[in-house]
């Protein structure tokens, strides 16, 4: 049995506030022995991986890949066709939650310690990260300490040389392509970026619903109505307008880039997403 030793993890999910956690790290701490890992679902966006390989290569080491042991059909079936939503986050619990604290019990089954680094930043009080139930799984927010806000995560990547996953040019966040905290304008954006995608969403909705779900993935409207011309050109009028009255109304500050980009969170006021598929 291990005696006296601390697992280090870090989990990455593709996404922008996860990667620079990495790089700070990496950078500022590197005595700490970390393992990076990224739990897979096997729906991800194929520029998460494209990412995550340029990652790899900044941190000079593997990143552990958890695939859970039954894939997204599988538990789909199991509740009986019916789709995930912020109400039933069935998805995160069982696809991501569940491999992450199955790997790590192992480490904990032989005497050690584990800190779990989580990439909550300092302008986001009002998060809550994963909660450990198990005495001996620390959580530790570095950039909360360190008060690291979007900015800075945006410097981190920036200066390592890595940028934003390329899917930041039509997308906010990381996760699934059928993540039901999509907005109206990101599920237009897969529909143009991944028609595949969008495509396989649309035949899991029609499953569901003839199932009787009560949810479809985009609140208020079926997949097959957002699809229609007039909603398309309706949801991107709607989304210029309120970038545009966003952007009127932020205040101007010399220290920060007028480029800075408005997160989809920012502009919608979300603010419940999971951070365990997303940061």
């Amino acid at each position: 049995m291990t005696q006296n030793l601390t697992k280090h993890v870090l989990g990455l999910s593709g996404g922008k506030d996860s990667a620079a956690l990495a790089v700070y790290m990496r950078q500022h701490h590197p005595e700490i022995e970390i393992d990076y890992f990224f739990t897979d679902t096997g729906k991800e966006l194929p520029e998460v991986y494209e990412f995550l390989n340029r990652l790899e290569g900044f941190l000079g080491k593997p990143i552990i890949s958890l695939n859970p042991d039954r894939d997204f059909d599988f538990w789909l079936k199991q509740y009986k066709s019916f789709l995930p939503s912020a109400q039933t986050r069935w998805c995160t619990r069982q696809l991501k939650l569940r491999p992450f604290e199955h790997w790590i019990q192992k480490f904990l089954d032989e005497g050690m310690e584990a800190i779990s680094y989580v990439a909550i930043r300092a302008d986001e009080q009002y998060r809550e990260g994963y909660s450990s139930n198990k005495d001996k799984l620390k959580i530790s927010l570095p950039f909360m300490e360190a008060g690291i806000d979007k900015i800075g995560v945006m410097e981190l990547l920036d200066s390592s040389g890595l940028g934003l996953p390329k899917y930041y040019n039509w997308r906010s966040r990381s996760g699934c392509t059928f993540c039901f905290f999509q907005q109206k304008i990101e599920w237009v954006r897969l529909m143009e970026h991944h028609p595949q995608a969008f495509e396989e969403a649309k035949a899991y909705e029609k499953t569901a619903v003839e199932s009787g779900s009560p949810f479809t993935w985009s609140q208020g409207e079926s997949l097959e109505d957002l699809a229609k011309p007039e909603r398309i050109a309706q949801i991107k009028a709607n989304h210029e307008a309120r970038v545009a009255r966003q952007k009127a109304n932020a205040q101007s500050n010399p220290l920060r880039p007028d480029d800075e980009p408005i997160d989809i969170d920012t502009l919608y006021g979300q603010s419940k997403i999971c951070l365990t598929c997303h940061k």
